[in-house]
């Protein structure tokens, strides 16, 4: 047996494989960190484009200027490396601006520029210049006009004294435009046939003669409205007609509730001198007590009470006679 183990054929096979089997090991590893280097490499250097709108800034002295005619805000787009591109997505901490400090006033075409931006993140804008007018500044303070449509209330509702806060604004502008400021409007669209007052917060629109919406800022830029829609009242005395009545019956008829209030528009009450409540004895053969809901007179559009208690005393005819003789 020690023999066969000191055979020169059989160390050299043995040697062959191990070298093999070692040769086959050190290229799966090497291959290995090979394959996942290169994907660092490759996600490292992976590119990414992405647009983004952001505001557009005007570097001009405000105290004395007003601009016109610039968007809010332009489109960026962004192409490097994904990370990089992504951050400055997320953090946005750059800047897209005009520099109109040495410009005079009038038109101009100005170019945007950008700085903030990493050096290794190439850029494109749309657009890439702007057209701007350069005005005077002009401010002044003007007070709010309510214009809201005063059909839409209900009928036997009437409109109350409109009210709106703050009565006045500050209104900035270009010159131009200030100059041809003929009211500063809250405007309202009543629902139809509103029966509450009405209460909300207007946006505020400034107008020229003509009704045109002109370009300026105005501040506060909204207003509460109130408008109350209420109705007027009267007390009016009730008027009981017995209805229905049996010939062989005397009824006498009272009510607990001698006047009731009435509420509408003031032409509809004043055509209502008293307040007839119809009262059916046709099932009426003694004595009793009668809870009746009355009708409304045309344009009344509610009462207080709505309903009315009536003694009613029943007596035989002949009975009644009797007690005469």
């Amino acid at each position: 047996m020690r023999e066969f183990w000191k055979k020169s054929w059989f160390i050299k096979l043995v040697s062959l494989l191990i070298a093999v089997l070692l040769v086959i090991y050190i290229n799966s590893t090497q291959g290995g960190f090979l394959s996942q280097g290169q994907a660092e490499k490759t996600k490292q250097t992976a590119n990414k484009t992405q647009t983004i709108k952001v505001p557009l800034q005007v570097s001009v002295d405000t105290d004395k200027y007003y601009v016109v005619g610039y968007p809010e805000k332009v489109s960026v787009t962004l192409e490097g490396s994904t990370a990089l591109v992504t951050s400055t997505v997320n953090t946005q901490n750059f800047r897209a601006y005009i520099d109109l400090t040495n410009k005079s006033i009038g038109k101009h075409n100005v170019k945007i520029h950008v700085n903030g931006i990493n050096r290794q993140i190439s850029y494109s804008l749309n657009p890439r210049s702007v057209e701007v007018d350069i005005q005077r500044r002009k401010s002044t303070t003007m007070p709010i006009q309510i214009e809201y449509n005063k059909s839409a209330v209900a009928r036997g509702y009437q409109l109350g004294h409109s009210s709106v806060y703050p009565q006045q604004v500050e209104v900035t502008g270009a010159r131009s435009e200030v100059d041809q400021i003929d009211q500063i409007v809250a405007k309202v669209v009543l629902p139809n046939g509103i029966d509450h007052t009405y209460e909300r917060q207007v946006n505020l629109i400034a107008e020229d003669h003509k009704g045109r919406q002109l370009n300026v800022v105005i501040d506060p830029a909204t207003a509460k409205v109130s408008i109350p829609v209420t109705t007027a009242k009267k007390a009016v005395k009730i008027k009981l007609e017995p209805e229905h009545e049996k010939m062989n019956k005397i009824y006498s008829l009272t009510a607990k509730t001698k006047y009731v209030t009435l509420y509408g528009s003031e032409d509809d009450l004043a055509k209502v001198k008293h307040l007839k409540v119809p009262v059916d004895l046709g099932t009426i053969t003694a004595s009793t007590t009668k809870t009746i809901t009355f009708n409304l007179p045309d344009g009344v559009v509610r009462s207080n009470p709505r309903q009315i208690t009536v003694d009613v005393k029943v007596e035989n005819a002949n009975d009644s006679k009797n007690k005469n003789n």
